[in-house]
């Protein structure tokens, strides 16, 4: 019984984040003390962009969210964390991966995030 419970609460988490990553078109899950969810954060405001933040540290649940973002992202760090248009993006280095080649502002205007 145990195990099933446990096994409901992750799902509702996951869930929850999922539901979470799909209400703005740029939502990152961060951590308020974390110097590259600061960076990422930054970027994204530097261009024109104003992503949902969300500070796992400060959320009730947010343990079980981190646990639940390490799942998708291959039990990787779990922030930061970024969505786009509601789909998984990845952790910092897939971020500037995706603005280094270019490929990040037509991402961003696609999703709604930049008109320009």
């Amino acid at each position: 019984m145990y195990s099933r419970r446990r096994s409901s609460s992750s799902s509702d988490t996951l869930e929850r984040v999922v539901r979470l990553a799909s209400e703005s078109a740029v939502v990152i899950f961060s951590s308020s003390s974390c110097c590259m969810c600061h960076a990422v954060t930054r970027l994204f405001c530097e261009l024109g962009v104003s992503p949902m933040v969300y500070e796992l540290d400060q959320d009730p649940n947010g343990k079980g969210m981190e646990r639940a973002l390490s799942k998708l992202l291959g039990n990787s760090p779990a922030v930061p964390v970024v969505f786009i248009g509601g789909e998984l993006i990845g952790s910092m280095d897939r971020v500037m991966a995706s603005h280094i080649s270019g490929t990040l502002v037509p991402l961003l205007k696609e999703a709604g995030a930049l008109w320009l």
